[in-house]
């Protein structure tokens, strides 16, 4: 039961750890190189770049979000909560309305990645 337990532990330590580098990665692309970001993305029209670039700011806040709240307290209630938070909006936004592939595919994504460390924290809880 032990080693079970470890394992579990180590899942959510690397989902968090990979879900933090990409949501690094979607800011460090927001910030330096957004319009070319935005155009892989499916926009055709480019807002002014302050408003990518401050997404991307964002994305770098919350990705260390994600690792200070779990290295300090093995807890992923702000991962939860942005995944599911953005999963809603983003597939929302793809019903509602007209929208780049990026979005639909982001909202899958974010959702899947959510869904991901949720059964990890439920293998981590059921092996302890």
């Amino acid at each position: 039961m032990r080693l079970k337990a470890e394992l579990a532990r180590r899942l959510e330590w690397w989902l968090v750890v990979l879900i933090a580098a990409h949501t690094f990665a979607i800011g460090v692309a927001l910030l330096l190189i957004p319009e070319w970001a935005l155009r892989f993305g499916g926009w055709d029209v480019i807002p002014p770049l302050f408003f990518p670039r401050q997404a991307g700011v964002f994305h770098l806040v919350v990705g260390t979000g994600y690792l200070v709240e779990f290295s300090r307290s093995r807890s992923v209630v702000l991962l939860l909560t942005a995944k599911a938070c953005a999963a809603v909006f983003l597939i929302g936004a793809s019903v509602l309305s007209t929208v780049p592939w990026f979005v639909t595919f982001a909202g899958i994504a974010d959702g899947l990645m959510g869904a991901s460390v949720l059964a990890a924290r439920a293998l981590v809880s059921r092996a302890e």
